[in-house]
């Protein structure tokens, strides 16, 4: 453990950034904003960053137990997060500007037990931070998963579990902002309808924009009969129905961020070579049998089909 003088003297050392503000959409799911010390460097919406605060910080109540050797104590629980966005300025009326804010949004849900034996670390932590409190940043934004391929006049489609909407929204900021002329449509799941964190938003904004399109999907509610996954939309013609016309491989980019099971990333046959699907089927296999492609990666030609697998 840490005398009250080295706790002070750790996050003087190895803290960078400041809260400005903290929105509880309820107490497990909360909208972060993040200011660091120096300017935050150019990126593309998509990408993301570190956050982190040290062992030594306080954990939320309700939390699995947590035993570290002493020697864990003076290190930073670290994890990566996709920068958020609220698409629209705080008065509702403009899209936000990035370049008018010196601070960066974050969409965080508290994991309150890990399954394993190991309990987590971070996001316990981050849910005691109150506006003004310090923690780490990174201070480099990247990835791949970003809007790069997109012509303007092609269809952007996004599928999100939970918080997995976070790269989406700011995606979905940067294609309005630059006046893109396809249709956006974006799609979420979550469990339960108070999952939905920024759902004010995407309903002003389709009044705003005519070519947005906001879905929500709560798996936990209603008639369990009729319950649905985003699977579903696609496969039931939903899809194409609110877009209002066939899919087309030439002019279509869809972006998939949330749970592996709704990704459904094909494994290679350590025997053959083969690309094999998991099952249940996710989107990714729907959408190839529909003439799209997944990205490959290490350097082969990019798809139509881009996807950051938010957990394991």
């Amino acid at each position: 453990m840490l005398t009250q003088g080295q706790i002070e003297e750790s996050r003087n050392a190895k803290y960078n950034a400041t809260v400005v503000s903290i929105r509880k959409v309820h107490s497990d799911l909360m909208v972060l904003r993040v200011k660091p010390d120096k300017a935050i460097r150019p990126h593309r919406a998509g990408q993301y960053t570190l956050l982190g605060l040290g062992f030594w910080e306080p954990r939320a109540d309700g939390c699995q137990v947590e035993n570290l050797p002493d020697e864990e104590y003076g290190k930073l629980a670290r994890r990566a997060y996709s920068v958020s966005s609220s698409i629209l300025g705080d008065g509702g009326d403009s899209f936000h500007d990035p370049s008018l804010h010196d601070w960066l949004e974050f969409y965080i849900v508290l994991v309150r037990e890990s399954g394993r034996d190991i309990a987590p670390a971070l996001t316990p932590r981050l849910f005691c931070l109150k506006e003004g409190d310090r923690l780490f940043m990174g201070e480099k934004i990247t990835g791949n998963y970003n809007l790069s391929l997109v012509k303007p006049d092609d269809d952007v489609i996004f599928f999100s579990t939970g918080t997995g909407e976070a790269p989406h929204n700011y995606m979905t900021l940067e294609l309005l902002r630059n006046k893109h002329q396809g249709r956006i449509l974006s799609a979420c799941c979550v469990r339960y309808s108070k999952d939905f964190g920024y759902v004010a938003i995407h309903e002003k904004l389709m009044a705003k924009a005519p070519q947005y399109k906001y879905l929500q999907l709560a798996t936990r509610e209603g008639d369990p009969s009729k319950k649905r996954y985003l699977q579903d939309v696609v496969l039931s013609g939903e899809l194409e129905s609110h877009l209002g016309h066939k899919i087309d491989p030439a002019k279509t980019h869809v972006f998939l961020c949330g749970n592996p099971a709704m990704i459904g990333a094909p494994n290679k046959d350590k025997e053959t070579g083969e690309r094999v699907f998991p099952k249940p089927q996710g989107i990714i296999e729907i959408l190839e049998n529909l003439g799209l492609r997944a990205d490959q990666g290490h350097g082969k030609e990019p798809g139509n089909i881009h996807f950051e697998e938010y957990w394991s």
